[in-house]
């Protein structure tokens, strides 16, 4: 007789905690842990192969399957956890941060409703950038959105596919096939200038995942695996094993998020050898099982789900109050963790286990006989009671609150402001630029000196250490500065000195997306002989980046690159350190040291300690002018 039982594969414990690991490492520090951000597609390859394979088992075995009774253990496997965490977040930022009311009941219905991360692409939420309006404590949840609204149109489609006799060897062509599709958007879609959280959060560009391990379930059910193979088979399939988990753990260390390799085929690449593992580890006859197998992975493979939900909101109330994480980053980032360990464990003990099992139909009978309970039911029940209710009371209040008219509004206004007007003068420059094809800066002291005293410019900025004379002169310095919204905070200030210098600033850029713009302008033949690099409050600058700019500047350029003041992140020392180090190196790279200018004047910056208001804005174009007039004469 046969078993038709439903295996539990214990090594999808160990993906899942390489997976959640992966993550919460990713967001504590993206440096260390470049490619963390892809444990997603390990559970999105997961959850494809387990759901399809469960529904292919019941067709094949001709057992009878109810949406109802699966939706309905879905529900109670997810929506515990995720209310539990969504009113205990609400409950804080009812309490204690309410600039984060806004938008708090969209928020908490489009997660509900499993729509969450088309609201972020609608409301221009970004994955890369924690810092003005994007401090949002619920940005992870994109991913939950997405496997929700696989849970409820894959069962529907799929049935009604076998309903219709369609083979499996066309199922599978099939999944692939739109898998391969929405690889190929992801990659149409991506514009390395511009902040790629579209493309991130789009179901559109991310169900390929899923989608893969839904197509191994296709040709891998788990229930037909032997067990019994020939010891070559049984070779063959544990090298296969060892070959993907290496090069899955080293895109997982290597890959980063804003790569735009990443977009164009190396996130696709990344879930086909995860979904190769996946295979590999539900093969009951692989060894690769067994290594995945251990009370460690267990435990925390059993409990991944709160440590996902439980991170972002750990991480950016924490971030809250304790501001200086530069200076301690190993000791805070351990205290997050143990915070986000503890919060899980409770949620699990206490209320997703238990209402994961509960009987709804008894619910009333529950409430009968929680005044006679024991002092460990009454106690969970208080607490979740106070919760939602408080909880309850903010999303309410978030319906009739307006967008905080605070300091942090307006740097998104300034940004937003800064980036549309640039984009405009880039456009005119850049046609300027290749009519006077030198694109060289020539000194033309005499007339300068003229021009100092008959039309005077910018004579507010004097005060700042900027003589009339080098203001005349910076009127016609032909130059180009890449950065991230920091400049593009700045930027307003700094074209006023620098009416020809083209600024192609961009929120939440960092190092890897700067080289094809670079070279775009080598294209158009139209890079001057000043550039200015403001890049690195997004992520740490390595060594062979700074390498890859020089070498596209070449030698005859001179090169500025502005150090970077975020003292919220733990690559700080490490992106300035690099700096310093490349100084040494090229002639033609001048540090301007922004960081240790600034450090002493909190004063200048916003709420979040890293873009300049307008006073430091004044401050920061002008140090920033000062070096290049120093050099450029």
């Amino acid at each position: 007789m046969t078993n038709n039982r439903r295996r539990y594969i214990t090594g999808f414990d160990g993906l899942r905690t390489i997976g959640v690991l992966g993550v919460i490492m990713y967001h504590l520090n993206p440096e260390l842990f470049a490619g963390g951000y892809l444990g997603v597609p390990i559970f999105l390859c997961i959850s494809g192969y387990l759901i399809t394979d469960q529904l292919l088992r019941i067709h094949d075995n001709h057992e009878n399957f109810s949406l109802k009774n699966f939706y309905i253990k879905r529900i109670k496997r997810l929506y515990p956890g995720l209310l539990l965490m969504l009113f205990t977040a609400s409950t804080y930022i009812f309490l204690f941060q309410r600039n984060l009311l806004h938008n708090l009941h969209q928020i908490f219905v489009t997660n509900i409703l499993n729509v969450f991360n088309w609201w972020e692409i609608a409301n221009g939420q970004s994955y890369f950038e924690r810092f003005a309006n994007n401090q949002s404590p619920f940005t992870h949840l994109w991913t939950l959105s997405i496997e929700g609204q696989f849970y409820i149109i894959w069962p529907l489609l799929l049935l009604f596919l076998l309903r219709r006799n369609i083979k499996k060897g066309n199922l599978f062509i099939g999944l692939i096939a739109v898998s391969a599709m929405s690889a190929i958007l992801m990659a149409i879609l991506f514009n390395p200038s511009v902040d790629p959280s579209r493309v991130y959060y789009g179901t559109d560009t991310r169900i390929f995942s899923i989608l893969l391990g839904s197509a191994l379930a296709v040709v891998w059910p788990s229930m037909k695996l032997k067990t019994k193979i020939s010891s070559h088979d049984r070779m063959i399939l544990n090298i296969i094993g060892l070959v993907s988990m290496l090069v899955m753990l080293w895109l997982l260390l290597k890959m980063k998020a804003t790569s735009p390799f990443m977009y164009r085929s190396g996130m696709f690449i990344f879930s086909i050898f995860t979904t190769v593992v996946v295979a590999i580890v539900a093969h009951p006859a692989a060894i690769w099982n067994k290594i995945l197998t251990n009370p460690i992975f267990s435990y925390i493979g059993s409990r991944s789900y709160g440590l996902y939900l439980w991170q972002f909101p750990v991480m950016i109330f924490f971030e809250s109050i304790f501001t200086n994480v530069a200076s301690h980053p190993v000791l805070y980032s351990v205290i997050q963790i143990i915070i986000i360990m503890t919060l899980s464990e409770l949620s699990f003990r206490f209320v997703e286990q238990p209402l994961a099992k509960f009987d709804y139909k008894k619910v009333l009978d529950y409430f009968k006989n929680l005044p006679k309970a024991n002092v460990k039911t009454q106690a969970i029940f208080a607490v979740c009671f106070l919760l939602t209710t408080i909880g309850t009371a903010g999303i309410v209040e978030a319906v009739n609150t307006p967008a905080p008219k605070n300091v942090d509004n307006a740097l998104v206004k300034e940004i937003s402001d800064n980036t549309k007007d640039n984009k405009q003068a880039n456009k005119k420059l850049i046609a300027k630029l290749k009519k006077d094809k030198s694109n060289e800066n020539t000194s033309q002291n005499k007339k300068y000196e003229k021009l100092a005293e008959s039309k005077p410019v910018n004579q507010q900025l004097e005060q700042y250490g900027l003589k009339q004379v080098d203001l005349q002169r910076a009127q016609d310095i032909k130059a180009l500065a890449i950065g991230d919204s920091v400049m593009a905070d700045g930027s307003n200030e700094l074209k006023k000195i620098f009416p020809n210098m083209i600024v192609d600033a961009g929120i939440s850029r960092q190092m890897d997306g700067s080289f094809d713009l670079l070279n775009s302008y080598v294209k158009q033949g139209v890079l001057p002989q000043v550039i200015v690099i403001g890049l690195g409050t997004n992520g740490a600058v390595s060594p062979q980046q700074v390498d890859e700019v020089m070498k596209i500047a070449g030698k005859k350029r001179n090169v500025y690159w502005i150090n970077v003041h975020v003292p919220t992140r733990p690559w700080e020392k490490m992106v300035n350190n690099t700096l310093y180090g490349a100084k040494r190196k090229y002639k033609n790279l001048t540090v301007i040291d922004w960081n240790n200018y600034s450090k002493s004047h909190p004063d200048w910056f916003y709420g979040d300690k890293v873009h300049p208001n307008p006073t430091g804005s004044i401050y920061y174009s002008t140090f920033i002018a000062k070096a290049i007039l120093k050099n450029e004469k």
